[in-house]
């Protein structure tokens, strides 16, 4: 690290949680099912050269179940492994030395995460390293706080610290030699955009009309896609599909199309979108082109609705004979989300022909930011998603979308599954909790750190 900066800070106290969340209706994905997490929360304090303080927040679920999806252990044990991973990252941060820009921080320490990645199993007489994936996740509320607090001691929005003023390096220290001279500035929005259309999902068990309906929650939220579409005004969906039964998946982009058909024209829209999220089920690409083929010919209106199709396959792009994507692609935009752990790995994306990626909060702050400039520097397309993020993750997400230029929506399906959870943030910023016109209002995201107080 080079000799710094006035506005360098330090790590002087990281704390974490886990709070206990129960979901209102299960919600099923690549296979799996999932009906209650933990999140995991974190607060940071940072100081300065000068003595000064400032304390942040940062905040994730789990998703041991979609981060680490092992043939070996069972969901119980891969959620306590990364929550006693959580605790160790908080041990590497509670004694790491130096001073830097929280970027330059949370990349010097994430060099430790694979050795502990393997030794916190093995301590425990569990013989399975921690994915990296799951390292990320359990790391991100860390990352995401130290953030938070460094934007509230220079009282400034976290998103535009990413200068040259403030940091030490550019981003060919994280990136390659292609990123000389480059900063994070270059690559995200001084304010965030005033609102973002919102991402809706359908999950596999969610029911679509009122004849699917078996056990109706006896609470003021909606239930059927079209009592969604109706109370939501929504206009994006996002569709969970099998990936390994052709005929389900297409029969049931068909069937959100005819009920999202009639739910739109009840109030007059027009125009509507989908995205394809297959979870890594699907064995080839070929696959994929057929389920596309289908839809087309089946409904072509369904079809142009499609935006971008969404892991497709396994998310080990290293492995032999790794499925291309250039042929989808050529069809319709087709993201990495599991398999984006570093930048080698959208490196080998953009060879073995995807054309974008799917940003996440849980990936970490840090490491989201400096894939979006690469993703931009590339002309790839972007998207931002959720993991059923809740509350402060919720907004954390938000904030992080309204700060990335191109990013065409955002997903946010907690007040889904877990609304309660979403309560206390809700009450103090109640716009980005509120789906209106299809839209989250991000405008009031633009406060000192990440931008919710």
């Amino acid at each position: 690290m080079s000799q710094g900066k006035p506005t360098d800070v330090t790590v002087k106290e990281v704390k974490v949680s886990f709070e206990p969340v129960q979901y209102r209706t299960p919600l099923k994905f690549g296979g799996r099912v999932v009906s209650s997490t933990f999140l995991i929360n974190a607060d940071v304090t940072v100081e300065s050269r000068n003595g000064k303080h400032a304390t942040g927040h940062g905040s994730m679920p789990i998703g041991n179940v979609w981060a680490w999806p092992s043939a070996t252990l069972e969901p119980d044990q891969t959620e306590m492994l990364m929550k006693a991973f959580a605790e160790e990252v908080v041990e590497l941060f509670n004694s790491y030395p130096n001073y830097g820009h929280p970027l330059e921080i949370e990349f010097d320490v994430s060099s430790e995460y694979d050795h502990q990645a393997h030794r916190v199993p093995e301590a425990m007489g569990i013989h399975e390293a921690i994915p990296p994936l799951a390292q990320l996740v359990a790391a991100s509320p860390v990352d995401a706080a130290m953030h938070d607090a460094y934007g509230r001691l220079l009282k400034l929005n976290s998103f535009n610290t990413l200068s040259k003023e403030f940091c030490n390096v550019d981003l060919s220290e994280f990136l390659d030699e292609q990123f000389a001279g480059e900063y994070l500035d270059k690559y995200t929005l001084r304010e965030p955009v005033p609102s973002l259309p919102l991402y809706h999902l359908i999950g596999a068990l969610d029911p679509l009309t009122d004849a699917e309906v078996k056990d109706r929650p006896n609470d003021k939220f909606p239930v059927t896609l079209g009592e969604w579409i109706a109370a939501d005004t929504l206009t994006h969906l996002k569709i969970k599909l099998a990936g390994d039964q052709l005929d389900w998946d297409v029969d049931r982009v068909l069937a959100v199309e005819k009920v999202a058909g009639e739910a739109q024209a009840a109030r007059g829209c027009t125009a509507w979108f989908y995205s394809c999220d297959f979870n890594e089920k699907c064995s080839s690409a070929d696959y994929v082109i057929e389920f596309l083929n289908r839809v087309k010919k089946s409904s072509p209106a369904a079809f142009d609705r499609i935006q971008y199709i969404e892991q497709p396959t396994s998310r080990h792009l290293e492995a032999e004979n790794a499925p291309h994507m250039h042929a989808v692609a050529a069809i319709k935009p087709v993201v990495i989300d599991e398999a984006l752990i570093s930048y080698e790995s959208l490196l080998l994306a953009r060879e073995q022909g995807y054309s974008g990626i799917a940003l996440k909060a849980c990936k970490g702050q840090s490491e989201s930011l400096v894939m979006a400039a690469a993703a931009q520097k590339f002309g790839m397309f972007l998207c931002v998603q959720d993991l059923t993020c809740p509350g402060a993750s919720f907004l954390h997400s938000c904030s992080l979308a309204a700060r990335i230029p191109g990013v065409a929506a955002i997903e946010g399906n907690a007040r889904q599954y877990c609304p309660a959870a979403n309560a206390k943030w809700a009450r103090k910023i109640p716009t980005v909790f509120t789906v209106k016109d299809g839209k989250v209002d991000t405008s009031r995201l633009g406060g000192h750190g990440l931008g919710f107080q």
